[in-house]
């Protein structure tokens, strides 16, 4: 029992994956907020043009 606990501490490959989702979710998530931001301001400027053109 002593050695399945040990082997378990020292293993790190579970901890390597949690990290590499935990990554990729700050990222999908910055990413997401970006585009949202940036959306809104792309569809201000088309809106101005197209205001400016009537």
């Amino acid at each position: 029992m002593l050695k399945l606990f040990k082997r378990l501490f020292q293993e790190e490959s579970g901890q390597s994956m949690v990290e590499y989702a935990l990554i990729i979710a700050l990222v999908a998530l910055v990413a997401a907020a970006t585009l949202t931001t940036l959306g809104n301001n792309i569809k201000t400027v088309f809106q101005k043009a197209a205001d400016n053109l009537k």
